[in-house]
């Protein structure tokens, strides 16, 4: 499994490389602030759960892992949208600009600032992310009628998060 993540991770990510601070083409709308840096990059395998409501599929919540590069587990990504890293270092943030995904049928490109923080871990100073190189998480294509009512539908996705100090 780890060979797994690891393997999504490098081709999720391009040509980004470790430490050059710099991550892969990102629309100039999603950049982070030139006064932040770049303090980690992981990938994230989960669900983007979704809701029947009143006849339509509403979003309701992430649920995903967060892996490092070599494939360890370093924490998950949940409602909120919250990231809680394995070191108890917490980060709360918002939309603030998104844009098509680069591949059809995936959830949107993001960039996100921080509301809250919490610890003194990873995500205890972040104060942007940004949500790219993503794969799946569309709105589901099953029919959601009213008898549908409360139904969920759990997403398959796949992303690259970048978190800036």
């Amino acid at each position: 499994m780890k060979k797994q993540i690891a393997a999504m991770f490098v081709a999720l990510t391009g040509c980004a490389t470790p430490g050059t601070g710099t991550p892969p083409s990102i629309p100039a709308n999603l950049q982070a602030p030139a006064y932040e840096t770049l303090s980690l990059e992981t990938a994230a395998t989960g669900v983007q759960i979704y809701e029947c409501r009143a006849g339509q599929w509403v979003f309701k919540a992430p649920e995903a892992d967060l892996f490092d590069r070599s494939g360890n587990k370093i924490g998950t990504h949940y409602a909120g949208p919250t990231w809680e890293s394995n070191d108890g270092s917490k980060v709360v943030a918002a939309v603030a600009a998104r844009d098509d995904a680069a591949a059809g049928g995936a959830i949107p490109w993001l960039l996100l600032t921080a509301k809250s923080n919490a610890g003194n871990g990873v995500f205890g100073r972040t104060r942007s992310i940004q949500r790219v190189s993503t794969v799946g998480g569309t709105t589901p294509t099953e029919p959601c009628t009213q008898a549908d009512a409360g139904k969920v539908a759990r997403v398959a996705y796949e992303a690259v998060y970048y978190f800036y100090q």
